[in-house]
């Protein structure tokens, strides 16, 4: 049975979470662009989006600083399609995995959080993600939704909040964001 949006009824919609950073080529601009994309993939709504944050980074390189989003997501993909569709948005924005220095610089870094009720240890797919729960520029931007939030194999996101506290992330305030950024995010809202 097809339904009126042409999914078949074996397909149901999930709730998929994203985290988006980038800190090069213009970060800002890469994380909302990667926005726009997420909404513009096949049989996938964007939901929700955080306010962007300017964050310290992760393991030890020495880089810039990052901006950081979570995106909430309906999709009728299966969890490997929307995986390889993330992979293929990074590739897009000029990612280059084969030349990355771990922990490193990212020109755009999409990982998938949740997704449904999913619990998953395959090493091409982690849901959740492994190390979601230690890192406050995916924490913070997931509590301003809802502190509440209980993710699927990880629980309330509040929990882990004080775990957290000592890391940097700091909410740009919307006169950081360019206008033509703020108006084209606008316009396909």
């Amino acid at each position: 049975m097809v339904d009126q949006t042409g999914h078949s009824a074996s397909e149901p919609a999930v709730i998929a979470w994203i985290s988006i950073g980038s800190n090069l080529a213009q970060p800002v601009q890469q994380v909302q662009k990667a926005i726009q994309a997420l909404g513009e993939l096949p049989d996938s709504k964007l939901l929700w989006r955080s306010h962007l944050y300017r964050t310290e980074p992760v393991g030890g390189v020495e880089q810039p600083a990052f901006i950081n989003a979570v995106a909430r997501l309906q999709t009728h993909l299966p969890a490997q399609d929307l995986m390889q569709a993330l992979q293929n948005l990074e590739a897009l924005a000029g990612r280059q995995r084969s030349a990355e220095i771990f922990w490193g610089p990212r020109i755009l870094d999409l990982d998938l959080l949740s997704y449904g009720y999913l619990i998953s240890r395959d090493p091409s797919l982690r849901i959740p993600h492994p190390r979601m729960s230690e890192r406050a520029f995916v924490l913070i931007p997931l509590a301003e939704f809802d502190p509440a939030l209980n993710l699927p194999g990880c629980g309330c996101i509040a929990d882990y909040l004080p775990a957290v506290a000592d890391q940097s992330v700091t909410r740009l305030p919307e006169s950081a964001i360019p206008k033509e950024t703020l108006r084209q995010h606008r316009a396909s809202a």
